[in-house]
């Protein structure tokens, strides 16, 4: 679905006139049924507040868009704007507020990180002759891998006066949205009126033709990559601004979100079209989804099947389409912008009308009585976490509670995003479980100020006001670990620890207690220490990888239970006989494992006890009851000898 103005049949008038003015703008249209539909679905999505969350959602994702049109429609590709953009926050971060370079300059140093990650990628693809999907895959890794080197994976607190990005004007319009209008015009301008502009749209046509045109194709495309890599800098210290930290692990995956806003947009990934009014359509439609989605409280797990499957349909329904004969105008005179604004126009007011008839819809509802609360996870792609979701909805079903359940897939950002639509609607609670406990204070602020009681569960918030911590202590698990090690090894030996996600305060947390437990065992050498971020998959490689290194390591601590499980995987007959595996959380396949020996123990969190007491006291905080500032769920050393009494 394009959102170029396309060259209409003439004769068309009427009916068949309107279909054709909708056809020809199939993003536009998309976009305006979205809102439609979803105003008619939810009384929470047309309001004021919500249509401005919706527009600081879509500003991250759509000026980093706004950079990636430029590659695509000069037939390239950028896999690296994603991390170019943590990088980016990244250095700002770390100068201005480590190093006391002053916040003009940092802000100088950050931009010019971007362009110098794209003037590289520029490089290799024009003069190193790569693929462009070779080149910035590689730029990806090496971003991403800079961020958490030079952040030493924590995160980075940014500058006040930088943060101001984050905030709103005149307590009501979100900076972000602005820098998104700036940049989305700066784009507008370079690719329509500008000399390296036409020399996209000429490279992405035909490269030979415009070479022996006269065209400097390999200089173009360096100037082409560094746009790109500007375009990333400026939403990386977006979305810091936001987070109020610079966060190594932010815009993990945005390259594709950025990509996918700007095929919907209407440019073609075979290059020669595409415009930047087309990709803020494409991000608007993917941020309404997101948002509608949440409003509408539809599964975390179906909410990327339903995104997964617009992104399809729109892009397939634009290839028709085109089949069926429409012509892009890819640049053009004044007339051809003229009659563009008059589209937009006409499906402003048209929208508006609609939306203001849907909204009687919701106009005579009467409030319900049940409660309503929100709970944001971290990430579902865990089974610790999948016990927290399952405790507190048997604890909502019992107490006859509404509750919508989020997955941030540890995403800082996309969890604030979800913490901003919980804020705009109609709740009386939420629930969080952070990705992050610094990156989480503005959200939580927020609620606040909106009057809605927040319950941290599992990890706390550095800042912000919340109503109680229910929660395992992490830091003292991690000591308990390290002592039931140490004591199974009678104080001396040679053990690896397996750490968790680079970035996230669970994992800094529970290697702070590793840490300090170990202190109190001089005789015990830890002979490496390598992350592989929760997941059962990398625990089994990088397990397997350190047996090569040290094939004489005589224990393993694991951060949790799914990298625990890896890493019995990797050590086969020698799991729980010569080399004792402990883990960390307590979850079911953990637990199984200590049955059966293969795993020596597990610190048990006991998660769905955790979600059943955040629940509880959620409802108890939206009745206005008193409640304790903290709520601790004892953690204990699951053995053999106790497995089966805590299943």
């Amino acid at each position: 679905m394009a959102t170029d103005t396309l060259k209409s049949k003439p004769g068309t008038s009427g009916a068949a006139g309107l279909r054709r003015l909708l056809l020809d703008n199939g993003a536009l249209t998309a976009l305006i049924v979205l809102v439609i539909a979803l105003s008619a679905l939810s009384g929470d999505f047309l309001t004021t507040d919500n249509l401005l969350n919706i527009g600081v959602q879509a500003a991250v994702t759509a000026i980093l868009a706004f950079g990636v049109t430029f590659v695509i429609v000069a037939a390239g590709i950028d896999l690296s704007v994603g991390s170019v953009a943590a990088l980016s926050a990244t250095v700002l971060a770390w100068s201005a507020t480590q190093h006391g370079v002053p916040v003009v300059l940092a802000v100088v140093l950050a931009v010019a990180t971007g362009i110098v990650a794209g003037l590289v990628n520029g490089f290799l693809i024009a003069y190193g002759k790569l693929p462009p999907f070779i080149a910035t895959l590689a730029m990806l890794s090496v971003g991403r891998g800079l961020a958490l080197v030079i952040s030493d994976g924590s995160p980075i607190p940014f500058p006040d006066s930088v943060s101001h990005l984050g905030d709103t004007l005149g307590g009501w319009l979100p900076v972000p949205v602005l820098v998104m209008v700036v940049m989305g015009l700066i784009a507008a301008v370079i690719l329509g009126r500008t000399y390296i502009g036409r020399a996209m749209y000429a490279i992405g046509g035909n490269e030979e033709a415009a070479r022996l045109s006269g065209l400097r194709v390999k200089k173009q495309k360096l100037v082409i990559y560094a746009l790109s890599g500007l375009f990333a800098a400026a939403a990386g210290i977006v979305l810091a601004s936001r987070l109020s930290s610079a966060q190594p692990q932010a815009a993990d995956g945005y390259e594709l979100d950025a990509i996918a806003a700007v095929v919907i947009g209407g440019a073609s990934l075979a290059g020669g079209t595409g415009k930047a009014s087309g990709t803020l359509i494409g991000a608007l439609i993917l941020a309404v989804l997101r948002n509608g989605l949440n409003l509408l409280s539809v599964s975390a797990f179906w909410q990327q099947v339903v995104i997964g499957v617009v992104i399809a349909l729109a892009v397939l329904l634009d290839t028709l389409r085109r089949k069926a004969g429409a012509t892009p105008v890819t640049s053009g005179g004044g007339g051809g912008k003229g009659k563009q604004a008059a589209t937009y126009g006409l499906a402003a007011v048209v929208t508006v009308a609609i939306v203001g008839a849907t909204s009687f819809l919701h106009g005579g509802t009467s409030a319900s009585d049940k409660p309503k609360i929100g709970l944001s996870l971290s990430t579902l792609n865990n089974p610790f976490f999948v016990q927290i979701r399952a405790g507190a909805q048997a604890e909502a079903k019992k107490l006859g509670v509404d509750l919508t359940v989020t997955d941030a897939q540890n995403d800082a950002s996309q969890q604030a995003n979800q913490m901003q639509n919980f804020t705009s609607s109609s709740l009386d609670a939420i629930v969080l479980n952070p990705v992050d406990s610094a990156a989480a204070s503005n959200s939580v602020a927020a609620a606040n100020k909106a009057g809605m009681p927040v319950v941290a569960v599992d990890r706390g918030v550095e800042k912000g006001k919340v109503a109680t911590l229910v929660a395992s202590d992490n830091v003292a698990g991690g000591v308990l670990s390290a002592k039931t090690m140490a004591e199974k090894l009678g104080g001396k030996g040679k053990i690896v620890i397996l750490q968790g996600q680079a970035g996230t305060s669970a994992a800094r947390e529970r290697a702070e207690g590793f840490a300090k437990g170990l202190k109190e065992y001089p005789g015990i050498k830890v002979l490496a220490q390598q992350p592989a971020d929760f997941d059962r998959t990398k625990g089994l490689d990088v397990m397997s990888n350190l047996l090569q290194a040290h094939p004489d390591v005589q224990g393993v601590i694991a951060a949790n239970d799914e990298m625990a499980l890896g890493a019995v995987k990797a050590l086969g007959s020698k799991a729980g006989k010569s080399v004792p595996v402990i883990g960390f959380d307590g979850e079911a396949d953990g637990i199984k494992a200590v049955e059966a020996g293969t795993m020596y123990a597990s610190v048990a969190q006991q998660p769905r006890e955790l979600g059943e007491i955040a629940v509880r006291n959620a409802v108890n905080a939206a009745h206005g009851k008193k409640i304790s500032p903290a709520v601790k769920v004892p953690v204990k050393v699951v053995t053999s000898k106790n497995a089966a009494d805590f299943n």
